[in-house]
């Protein structure tokens, strides 16, 4: 048992940090006077008790973490953390711990989904925490911890690798990887800061600004109202928001070195962001000239506005809408559903497979295609230039497999349990790529308040499987990383 004490330690000190992110809709709840002061107060009590109490009974451990620690920490930090994230919910709301799971799953893993109802009359502290997690789980807690942890004697290489999605996790951008961490917060912070003035420009109060930055930012997709964007009817304010969130869609590694740099270059020589564009800006002009050919606008410029906020919303797994695009002709949602599985880049704040992976298999399809027309011509895999080691190359082969075999078996497990297809079916690819809405009855003009406990909580594990990339989750769940 000791040998894990390291991993104990680790997650102590999350445990700990998170309690004292609390703090912030704490102060909003004091002034505002909203009721909610006593469940923040507590939740605040329980989760530092915690994280103290894990701290005491490991603070001689002095061992790095290794690579199997790694994986630990990670699939736990996301696993228990929603426990104390959903405290407030429990005590406030009266939630059941199915739900307010779910809810604080959903939010750490911006995907947006919710079981809740009514969010225009929730205290206002209580929205702020919800979307203040999606904030916290855009760029990723371990990438916080791996910044802050070293300074107390533990080092974070490990989790850093763990967490970072995308394949090629060995890219650095400075030297130390608490630099490389706190890098990626700094470029994160201060668009988000950008975000909120932006839409306190373009004409929303200052809470629902940064309410709405946390989701934008996090590509989480939580609102403070039930209607979402539709609730402020501004053709101004749904620009801001598609400008952020293809901006959160692109590569965070892309924006530091364009913003340490000061120069535009990084974007044209990254190949996801031109593909993530052109794939997504395609779609949106594909599916208005769709709407407008079946007459679902009485104009073209309208079904554009509608189109491209929605497209883009879910293309980058954001989840906002500003209409119930279910009822639109059956292939725009179906393509919009198709989209959020690639569009968005590796190292962005979306999920899905990412578009990175989507490059490498395509050009594997398309080498096995010449080499079935030309066996012995030599046909490398290259993405900007450079070979693609076969390491990664069967590593993304093995993930897209995965993919798959979980969509297909989650779908199964959703269908036997009385869900009708189409309702099963989107809800495991809107939970696993961390999207949130998906069609029929967890569509985006509902929820997911509807679904059973079972239900609710292979949705759950879709979001937490799609957070953690698959093999960092199910790789701790093999009898092989227990054995000595």
């Amino acid at each position: 048992m000791k040998s894990y004490y390291p991993v104990v330690r680790a997650l102590a000190l999350v445990i700990l940090m998170f309690g004292l992110t609390m703090l912030v809709p704490l102060c909003v709840s004091w002034a505002l006077h909203d009721g909610a002061e006593g469940a923040f107060d507590e939740a605040i009590v329980l989760t530092v008790a915690t994280g103290l109490g894990l701290w005491y009974a490991t603070r001689k451990v002095t061992r790095d973490l290794t690579i199997r620690d790694g994986f630990l920490m990670v699939a736990l930090v996301w696993t228990v953390l929603p426990i104390y994230a959903g405290l407030p919910l429990v005590i406030q709301l009266n939630l059941s711990f199915t739900d307010a799971y779910f809810e604080a799953v959903s939010g750490l893993t911006t995907t947006g989904a919710t079981v809740l109802d009514g969010l225009d009359s929730l205290p206002v502290s209580i929205n702020f925490w919800r979307t203040q997690l999606v904030w916290l789980g855009g760029m990723g807690l371990i990438v916080l911890a791996v910044a802050i942890l070293p300074l107390l004697g533990i080092g974070g290489r490990q989790m850093f690798k763990a967490e970072t999605p995308g394949p090629m996790k060995d890219t650095k951008m400075t030297p130390r990887i608490a630099e490389t961490a706190k890098g990626l917060w700094v470029v994160y912070s201060l668009i988000s800061v950008c975000c909120a003035l932006a839409y306190q420009w373009a004409g929303m109060g200052w809470l629902d600004a940064i309410m709405h930055m946390f989701a934008t930012m996090g590509l989480g997709g939580f609102s403070s109202h039930d209607a979402s964007f539709a609730y402020f009817a501004s053709p101004t304010i749904e620009a801001v928001c598609i400008a952020f969130m293809l901006f959160a869609g692109i590569n965070f590694a892309t924006h530091f070195v364009a913003l340490s740099g000061r120069s535009l270059r990084p974007y044209g020589s990254d190949p996801e962001a031109r593909w993530f564009l052109v794939v997504t800006l395609g779609s949106v002009v594909g599916i208005a000239f769709f709407l407008d050919y079946h007459e679902v606008y009485p104009s073209f410029s309208e079904a554009l506005r509608y189109a491209a906020f929605n497209v883009v919303s879910i293309a980058t797994t954001t989840g906002f809408a500003t209409t119930d695009y279910a009822l639109w002709p059956f292939f725009a949602p179906l393509w919009m559903l198709f989209l959020c599985s690639f569009a968005t880049s590796a190292g962005s704040t979306g999920g899905g497979i990412k578009m990175i992976r989507a490059m490498v298999l395509y050009k594997q399809v398309y080498r096995e295609l010449m080499r079935a027309m030309h066996p012995h011509a030599v046909h490398p895999v290259k993405v900007t230039g450079d070979v693609v080691p076969p390491n990664i190359l069967f590593a993304v082969l093995a993930f897209g497999f995965m993919y798959m075999v979980c969509i297909v078996a989650m779908t199964l497990a959703l269908s036997f349990s009385g869900l009708e297809i189409i309702t099963a079916f989107s809800a495991v690819v809107a939970s696993i790529n961390n999207t949130g809405p998906g069609l029929g009855q967890v569509g985006p003009a509902t929820n997911y308040a509807g679904l059973t406990d079972f239900q609710t909580w292979v949705c759950t594990f879709a979001m937490l499987l799609g957070r953690l990339e698959i093999f960092t989750l199910l790789v701790v769940m093999t009898p092989a990383f227990w054995r000595k």
